[in-house]
């Protein structure tokens, strides 16, 4: 059940051979990491059974929380239409996933993310991991990579919901 108190969000950054995943609560002006990680697909594997194995290991990991919105990154390719169809088939799997929780999605480009986390939406991916950490009170950089974009997914999340809510995030 969700707390409108006590918001979560689950943060996608859609991928095929690796898929993450952040779960961030806010309570008042902190932001909690509550779960984050990855999903990883064995690259020998046909198409269809890594998208089946992304829906059905994203279900196990994230069943037991019951977020009240859900983020999942917009995705931008410049030419390398290979990667590109094999990313945007595993986000319309992601997708699917996430309209069935049943909740408000919300699509942020990477520059609403970084806006969202460092208040710059030109920043360096290395800039946006070390405010992830600072914003969620993490001892040291979330590992890996794909899991430090879907907490920072997740936290733009709560500000696109709280903007939504005409709520300030941090009062």
């Amino acid at each position: 059940m969700t707390d409108p108190a006590s918001p979560l969000c689950l943060g996608l950054d859609p991928g095929l051979g690796t898929l993450g995943y952040g779960l961030v609560r806010q309570k008042g002006d902190r932001l909690l990491a509550e779960e984050y990680g990855v999903v990883r697909t064995p690259p020998g594997e046909p198409l269809p059974d890594r998208l089946r194995m992304l829906y059905e290991e994203l279900r196990r990991r994230t069943g037991a929380w019951h977020p009240s919105v859900v983020a999942v990154e917009r995705l931008y390719f410049g030419k390398n239409v290979t990667t590109a169809e094999m990313v945007w088939q595993a986000r319309g799997v992601v997708l699917l996933f996430a309209t069935q929780l049943g909740v408000p999605l919300f699509e942020p480009k990477p520059s609403e993310v970084k806006l969202a986390v460092c208040g710059n939406g030109g920043a360096e991916k290395r800039q946006v991991q070390g405010m992830v950490q600072c914003l969620l009170g993490l001892s040291e950089l979330p590992r890996p990579d794909d899991a430090a974009d879907a907490l920072a997914v997740a936290v733009a999340g709560l500000a696109l919901a709280s903007l939504e809510r005409k709520e300030v995030l941090f009062p």
